[in-house]
């Protein structure tokens, strides 16, 4: 079985309304968020620690203007943070095609949901763990030496997920993964009355496969030589 190709036209200019933003790094987010609502009728969706950065910018707004995603999905996130953006709800609206009468009808009817028209993010540092670890510094909740395990719970899943779904459908989601496209991004905003174009949306969507990519590779790289013997000694086991 292959998967079939896209049926149905492009939206060129496609309107900024709903928002996605989940961001280890948040520099720039104070001028961003304000800048797309100057251009646009935008409402953000998010999720924990960038959650609550986003209520400090909007401040009086945020009532309006922001979501936790939780209250889209209507499910709370799993102990750990583990599970909080993996929901059809949240990735048929970054896939749907915008002029396919069938996506349509299973976003309004099927989930009652709607369609993601920009996702911002970036990723939890896992390099920058592997090179505390390597350093030998101490991790200063614990009080233990980053090791092994530090660096499995920053192996991101939910944001490569987001950010790859976004960059596949560039026809109909605009990704942004570096704050140095912030200022572009609300130039092109202004230039088209709160509008992403299909050229941006496309050169968007390239950097986040690059930085995908490199992402996976550092992890690929940190595991290899790593023995089951050498694991052993940092975790616990049961009998069952």
């Amino acid at each position: 079985m292959t998967i079939r190709d896209q049926k149905f036209p492009l939206i060129d200019r496609i309107p900024v309304r709903n928002v996605i933003v989940s961001v280890f790094y948040k520099d720039g987010l104070d001028t961003f968020i304000p800048g797309i609502l100057k251009y646009c009728d935008a409402r953000f969706i998010s999720t924990g620690g960038t959650y609550t950065e986003l209520k400090r910018i909007l401040g009086d707004a945020a009532g309006l203007r922001l979501l936790d995603v939780a209250q889209v999905t209507r499910i709370p996130e799993m102990e750990g943070g583990l599970v909080k953006t993996l929901h059809p709800k949240v990735h048929a609206g970054i896939l749907g095609e915008r002029k396919n009468p069938a996506h349509q009808r299973y976003i309004d009817e099927t989930i009652g949901g709607f369609y993601v028209d920009m996702m911002v993010g970036n990723l939890y540092p896992f390099e920058r763990v592997v090179a505390d670890i390597e350093a030998g510094k101490v991790n200063p909740r614990t009080g233990e030496p980053f090791n092994f395990e530090s660096a499995r719970g920053n192996v991101d899943i939910g944001g490569p997920t987001m950010l790859r779904g976004a960059a596949k459908n560039f026809m109909g989601c605009a990704v942004v993964v570096s704050p140095s496209d912030y200022d572009m991004i609300l130039d092109e905003l202004k230039a088209n009355e709160g509008r992403t174009t299909f050229d941006t949306r496309f050169a968007l969507a390239r950097k986040v496969f690059e930085m995908t990519a490199a992402y996976d590779a550092a992890i690929a790289r940190f595991w290899e030589g790593k023995s089951p013997a050498d694991l052993r000694k940092i975790y616990s086991f049961s009998e069952e």
